[in-house]
């Protein structure tokens, strides 16, 4: 392969090059310049094969100790993390795969029942979306779509890949089959425009992080569950002075198998309260993605 020395390195047009100091100015509602959202992310693993999160050694197939690490949060931690959520009467994306509908519906049916906006995650957690060709892609998030709507009762508006896998062709495809918004890419801390074949602005992509989320930084870096919960407080605070200047998003993603352990969601407990504590006096906007992409692209068309 030649080194390139000068000119223009290949991108993606996707969206330009656009600092954060030279945007729309506006606030969310209530004039809060910070929204703050809950991605609950809440998968389902083939067993004895296909990919998962290796919370624990990995073993060759069927790596049981992981398989069942990973479904403790399907059996207790989501139904502990829920309980919490509403008790602090927060708001949360369920980010589902649709393989779910099959193993445990009980569990998505209580995220529609609490009113929480769905967010298509692909059907499982085992495969990865970026290794399908196009057909099979579209086939896919179209899949996603109508099965959810078929079983709760509303289409998605926003997709999350399995592990962030893309083809070339996902935002293309995504705005086809009628979504709103992508979490897949994490580079803003505001929902920017994206271009895509049906056109500009025809897919949001709303932060999504990858710093504030539990498998990168517990199960990656091994962060301990109070540094975890520190780490959303601290973001927190440091966000709200930086929304002086302009309004952004702040998400946090979690993942029941791991903070749903017991001694992990008492140090959680603490981070949510913080924040609910933060909403309560006015100074965010505690919402799901779907609501921040709209406000967003509103204020974006002014």
């Amino acid at each position: 392969m030649s080194l390139i020395y000068d000119g223009r390195l290949p991108g993606h047009d996707r969206f330009d090059y656009l600092p954060i100091t030279r945007r729309p100015d506006y606030a969310w509602p209530n004039g809060a310049r910070l929204a703050v959202y809950l991605g609950f992310n809440i998968e389902h693993f083939a067993f004895g094969e296909g990919m998962g999160a290796a919370i624990g050694p990995a073993c060759p197939h069927p790596d049981v100790l992981n398989y069942a690490w990973r479904e403790y949060g399907n059996r207790v931690g989501a139904w502990r993390c829920l309980e919490l959520f509403d008790r602090l009467g927060l708001p949360a994306a369920a980010i589902v795969n649709t393989a779910l509908y099959e193993h445990c519906p009980e569990l998505v049916a209580a995220c529609v029942a609490r009113g929480d906006e769905l967010v298509a995650h692909g059907h499982t957690n085992a495969e990865r979306q970026g290794e399908l060709d196009e057909t099979h892609e579209r086939r896919l998030l179209t899949l996603c779509r109508d099965r959810i709507r078929a079983e709760s009762g509303l289409a998605p508006k926003g997709w999350l890949s399995p592990w962030i896998s893309e083809s070339r062709a996902t935002p293309d495809l995504l705005a086809e089959t009628g979504y709103r918004y992508t979490l897949n890419w994490c580079h803003d801390d505001q929902p920017v425009p994206m271009r895509t074949r049906s056109g500009p602005a025809s897919l949001w992509a709303v932060p999504y992080p990858q710093e504030l989320n539990d498998i990168p930084m517990i199960v990656a870096r091994q962060m301990d569950a109070k540094d975890f919960a520190r780490m959303i407080v601290d973001n927190a605070d440091e966000m709200l002075e930086q929304s002086a200047g302009q309004p952004l998003v702040m998400g946090v993603a979690l993942h029941p198998y791991i903070v749903g352990q017991p001694y992990r969601l008492r140090h959680l407990r603490s981070a949510l309260e913080h924040l609910a504590r933060l909403r309560d006096a006015g100074e965010i906007w505690f919402a799901t993605p779907g609501p921040i992409c709209e406000h967003a692209a509103v204020h974006w068309a002014d």
